[in-house]
């Protein structure tokens, strides 16, 4: 049997409790020497507070940290930093205004007699770049260099120190294919020159793909260490989101059922498009149909739906709601219509951090009402305490502050902000992105629920087995046009990959109304396995 490597992290029985909430409960966690070892769990599961009492962020309430045999007391960054562990996080903290070089040296600049030289710090900086196989020139500017380049730009600059253990925090979340490969391929060597690699990130196949060994949380507490290649997939879903696959079978199942499109749509739109944004789009929206809109990063998605919600303001073609002309130019109209809509940016444009959950869920309602109309306490008391329950809201205190919340719960404060207002069309352009799979579940069968109840949706998401699992109907758009309109019944992952890549589409022209479209039988069945 194989000596599993050498431990360069033990963290033990580790306890971190903030007031009314025991965030992490008696965790053990290790991280061995030239490894890659991906901390797994769902949204609120520990994650973060784990990294934290590791990187000297937060302090434990209990359990013992221990590094290269030696126990440690971390009371600042500065000190995790000292004992030779350093992390990255998923928004670079760079200074884009200066030099590629200036950001590798922050803080370790070559000095001669009381003052910075410039030229050994860049050949410093270079040499270090060039431990990564990062060629670049060290005096242009960071901002002028991909978020891919900055990444690896932030690596450098933490393996200045010679660091034994590199935390990684999502840091594929704002990188394509090309750049993923990139980066793993310089983690790769780190690991194989021993460098301790800790790795958070929500792709499964990245998960697969650069890992050595696992370890899953789930409410704060170790459910288990897994070497990776001994952990199927299933498995590993099932750890995390502690319930079995069949309810994602199930949110699958509910999708397949027929909608009634005998009556008018929830909305029509008719060639609506934007010189030099999108080209004329028609969309059809049932009561209770899941419409997906599917494409590649660009394809129009968003400037689809943000015409149709009047985010942005459309210059050709004609809406209708439920049979009546319709002139959705601002949100304005669109909220006096009954529709909402969700964006993509969550802290730009959806959550305000600074305010507490029940202040963020009951902002739709007020908008609906206007200032003068104020909500009564006992009112917003009703409509949090519903939500908060129909969602799975956790924690569960409408006055904690927005912010302090995990990305899926704040996701899940800006649904409830919407189902507040009752809407007769939601539509959520990338609701589940950045959040782990339990929640992900969670708003997907949410979704099917709102759907089988009668509320029309319109849903996107970059997540292609998501669209197909939930929809009824898919608008697949390429090149900012639309392409195709698939029935989404019965179809899988890979069919609509096809008619993305190439032009032909699977079921008809999209010319013809989609209740009208003959069937066909399609090359696969319905993804039910996939997060």
């Amino acid at each position: 049997m194989t000596e599993a490597p050498r431990a360069v992290v033990e963290m033990r029985d580790i306890s971190v409790v903030f007031p009314g909430v025991k965030a992490l409960d008696g965790v053990d966690f290790t991280l061995r020497a030239g490894e890659v070892h991906t901390l797994m769990g769902e949204n609120g599961a520990g994650k973060s507070t784990l990294i934290k009492a590791l990187t000297g962020v937060y302090a434990i309430s209990g359990g013992t940290i221990v590094v290269e045999g030696r126990e440690r007391v971390f009371r600042s960054t500065a000190d995790a930093q000292a004992a030779g562990i350093s992390t990255v996080y998923q928004e670079v903290n760079l200074c884009t205004n200066l030099s590629v070089g200036e950001n590798v040296m922050l803080g370790h600049e070559v000095r001669r007699l009381g003052r910075i030289d410039w030229r050994a710090t860049h050949r410093e900086a270079a040499r270090h770049l060039a431990a990564l196989r990062v060629d670049i020139d060290t005096h242009s500017a960071l901002g002028s260099h991909s978020i891919a380049l900055q990444q690896l730009v932030a690596i450098s600059r933490a393996m200045v120190t010679d660091a034994r253990v590199l935390v990684l925090d999502e840091p594929t979340s704002s990188l394509d294919r090309g750049e993923v490969e990139q980066l793993f391929a310089v983690v790769r060597d780190l690991r194989d020159r021993g460098v301790a690699i800790l790795f958070v990130t929500h792709f499964l196949d990245q998960v697969y793909e650069i890992s050595d060994r696992l370890t899953v949380l789930r409410n704060g507490r170790l459910i288990g260490e897994h070497l990776a290649a001994d952990l199927p997939r299933g498995e590993l879903i099932s750890q995390m989101i502690g319930r079995e696959l069949d309810e994602l079978e199930a949110i699958s199942r509910a999708a397949e059922r027929t909608v009634d499109r005998t009556a008018a749509p929830v909305l029509r739109a008719t060639g609506v498009g934007r010189k030099g944004v999108l080209e004329p789009v028609d969309v059809e929206v049932y009561d209770g149909e899941v419409v997906g809109i599917a494409g590649l990063l660009g394809s129009g998605r968003t400037e689809l739906v943000r015409l149709l919600y009047g985010a942005d303001r459309p210059d050709t073609g004609e809406t209708e709601v439920r049979g009546a002309p319709a002139r959705i130019t601002n949100p304005r109209h669109a909220i006096d219509r009954r529709i909402a809509f969700s964006s993509e940016d969550r802290r730009a444009e959806g959550v305000i951090g600074d305010l507490t959950v029940a202040e963020n869920m009951v902002l739709g309602v007020q908008a609906q009402r206007g200032a003068l109309r104020k909500i009564g306490k006992a009112e917003q008391d009703a409509i949090v305490a519903e939500y908060m329950t129909a969602l799975g809201i956790r924690p569960a205190d409408p006055h904690a502050l927005l912010r302090n919340l995990s990305g899926g719960n704040q996701q899940k404060v800006l649904l409830a902000r919407w189902l507040a207002t009752a809407p007769q069309l939601l539509i959520l352009d990338e609701p589940t992105r950045g959040i782990d799979v339990g929640a992900k579940a969670d708003i997907q069968r949410k979704v099917a629920e709102l759907s089988a109840q009668g509320l029309a949706v319109v849903f996107i998401s970059s997540e292609l087995e998501e669209v197909v699992r939930i929809s009824q109907r898919i608008a697949v758009m390429r090149d900012r046009r639309k392409i195709s309109e698939l029935d989404a019944i019965g179809i899988h992952v890979d069919d609509l990959v096809d008619v993305i890549a190439q032009e032909s589409p699977l079921h008809t022209a999209e010319t013809t109304p989609s209740h009208q479209k003959p069937e066909t039988t399609p090359s696969h069945k319905k993804p039910e396995n996939a997060a």
